[in-house]
Parts: C-alpha cells; structure tokens; sequence
C-alpha cells in the first residue's frame, strides 16, 4: 500500500527502522550477550509499537518498559515476546500484569508481599525481577539487605525470578568511580544466590554508557536505552560503534518575506534584524516539542545551509533569518537531521536548549506525524 505523504502534515518526524535494526545489530555483536531493548516513553518518541516490533525482528530478546500501560498495550498489539516493567507496579494493576505474563520489577519486601498475594489469588506465578539499590536512591532495596528479599521470593511457589538488576548512575562518564562502585555493590548482592546453592537469574546492569563504556558491567544482558537510537547518553561519551541517528525532524517554509534593518521579529520583540533581510517561518513550534528555549539560538537546514533562529520560538511556528537570498514555501527544514551534506545532531540542540536529548526526544508531540521508512520508503504512518 503506497503512502500519501502530501495529505499529511509537512512538519513531521522521520524515523529510519533499517537504521534503528542496524544499531541493535551493532550493539549485540559488540556486547555477544542478550538484548533488552527498551522503548519505554514512547520509545523515546520514536514509537512504542513500530520500535518494539523492529527490535524483535533485529533480534532483541526482550523489551523494557517504564509503566504498567506501556506492558499491556504491547501485549494487546500482539507481542508475545517477555516484557519487563522496570519500574515499580502499582497494586492496582498487578493483576492485570500477572494475568498478561508481563515481568514486574520488585523493588522491596512489602512490594513482594503484594505481589504473591495478587499471585495466589489468580492462581499463576509473578514473572519478578529483583531490584537491588546500588546507589540512585531510587526504587530498589538497598545492596547489604538484599539477602532477606531474595529469600522471601525464593520461597514462594507463586512468582518465579527472571531476573535481578540495578541501574548506573553515572554509567555516561568514562572517568566515573561511581560504576566501579555500583558493579561491586550489584555483584555481592547477586552472590547471596550462589552462597544458598541457589540457581542465579539474568543479572542486567548496563544501560547505554555502559554498555558503552564499562564492558564489566555487561554480565547476562544488556539494557541499551537512549544509544540504540543513534544519540550519545552524555556528552563526554564518543561512540565505539558506528550507530547512526534513527530519527530526523523535518517541517518545511511556510512562508517568507523582506525585511528591513531594525524590523522586530515575534513575541517581546526580542529579535531586530541587523541589516535588511529575509525571514522565512516555519509551522511548528513549543507545541510540537520545539524547545521555547531555543528562542534567538540555534539554527535550522535550508537548502542544505545554516539558518538561525530569529526571535522567539511560539506555540505553533517561529521564524529564522535567511539572508539576502530568499527561500520559497514549501521547501524543505530539517530541525534535526541530514541535508545535503550538512547534520544538525539532537545532541548539538538539546546542549543549546540547556537540556538532555533525552527531554527533546521524549517531548515530541503526537500532533507530529511520524513516518516510518524502510529501504528509504514510507511504509507507515503512526
């Protein structure tokens, strides 16, 4: 089925699925141990669903979650694969997650106690991982009083153990101490298993800055985030494998005109132009996920060149300086992304915008149309 793309929305997102394929690829071969490939928010905007399913296809052997919901609508798209929550489930909604065969995180003995209960009274086993606190402060018991959770969950003839994790906190600093002391910390957790004679579950510790850069902390499985998309986790990390960008955001001139020098340009007017010029406008804006606080910074691609951001970012458009020479509507603007030759990498604008590509990857908006390439083809919409 051919996809019209010119009765959708001109800004949009373009998202490379053979791209996002080959990262995993990379990623496995480069670790040689099995794979969680995680798609939690969204799958860092990219898309729960297509993202889920292209990962099984590259070879994924599991998918994370950070939500309840994320897990159950995976589940009733059809994905039979384990899915793991990694963050705490609330009561409410254990059962729904047991009856599925959806794998909890259990991060406390209270937090056990509810799901066996939950588990007896359906009459099927919790599918558990265990989550160890090795230095976040976040959900998970503490590393030294882990051995009274492992034996509550041992005992039990209602949940079975997957697996036992943590998550690195400074994973993204090559030079940090701090994962050294997270691994030792993880490590001694996970011998009480071998101490008791008892079998050892998946151990699972790196995110993407270890995978990246503490191959010690690889163990049994690896839980590349942010780095399968093709976007460094920290800016002091440089990429051992050739991972590329699976996204690119894309909008088009809406419309442009002369100015003449001192003319003021969008809300405030907090941006005059320097000289006589031409200001193009483009159709998206904080609206879409566009960063207010790129606001007079930053630049956009037009034919292939550097356009700075001119005044204020607004809800729905906002405006860049082109120059001299004018550009037409309709032309192509690449926010971030590839044109002719030139990159604008989310790394590059989420420094500016005093943020993480994280945030600006996960604040896209759903009113953005995402386009699903294959072979450089459209092959959905979502």
């Amino acid at each position: 089925m051919s996809i019209d793309l010119q009765t959708l929305r001109p800004s949009r997102i373009e998202i490379n699925l053979d791209t996002y394929a080959e990262n995993l690829r990379h990623i496995r071969q480069h670790t040689g141990v099995p794979l969680m490939a995680i798609v939690k928010a969204n799958a860092y905007g990219h898309g729960l669903l297509p993202m889920a399913r292209q990962a099984l296809q590259a070879g994924a052997q599991q998918l994370g979650v950070a939500i309840p919901e994320e897990a159950l609508a995976l589940r009733q798209a059809g994905i039979s694969a384990p899915i793991l929550v990694l963050g705490a489930v609330p009561r409410a909604q254990l059962a729904a997650c047991i009856h599925a065969g959806i794998e909890i995180t259990v991060p406390s003995e209270p937090g056990l106690a509810q799901a066996l209960a939950v588990a007896e009274g359906l009459g099927k086993k919790a599918l558990v991982h265990l989550k160890i606190d090795t230095g976040m402060a976040r959900i998970g018991v503490p590393a030294e009083k882990a051995a009274p959770l492992i034996e509550a969950a041992l005992a039990s003839p209602w949940c079975h153990i997957q697996g036992i994790f943590s998550h690195l906190a400074c994973a993204d600093e090559p030079d940090s101490a701090m994962t050294a002391t997270q691994l030792e910390r993880f490590l001694s957790a996970c011998e009480y298993f071998q101490r008791i004679g008892a079998a050892m579950p998946v151990r699972h510790l790196a995110n993407s800055g270890g995978v990246m850069n503490f191959p010690e902390t690889w163990l049994d499985m690896v839980r590349p985030g942010i780095m399968s998309y093709g976007v460094l986790p920290g800016k002091e990390c440089r990429a051992q494998l050739p991972l590329q960008p699976v996204l690119a955001l894309k909008s088009v001139v809406a419309h442009s005109k002369p100015v003449k020098a001192d003319t003021p340009v969008g809300y405030g007017a907090t941006w005059r132009s320097p000289g006589a010029t031409h200001i193009a406008t483009i159709p998206l804006g904080y609206g879409d996920g566009w960063s207010r606080q790129l606001s007079s910074r930053g630049a956009v691609l037009i034919d292939g060149r550097r356009r700075a951001i001119a005044g204020r970012i607004c809800m729905d458009q906002f405006m860049v300086d082109t120059g001299a020479q004018p550009v037409a509507a309709g032309q192509e603007v690449v926010l971030i992304g590839e044109q002719q030759g030139a990159r604008i990498r989310i790394e590059e604008v989420a420094e500016l915008a005093g943020t993480i590509g994280y945030e600006l990857l996960t604040h896209m908006s759903a009113r953005l149309p995402r386009v699903y390439l294959k072979n450089g083809q459209p092959v959905m919409v979502g």
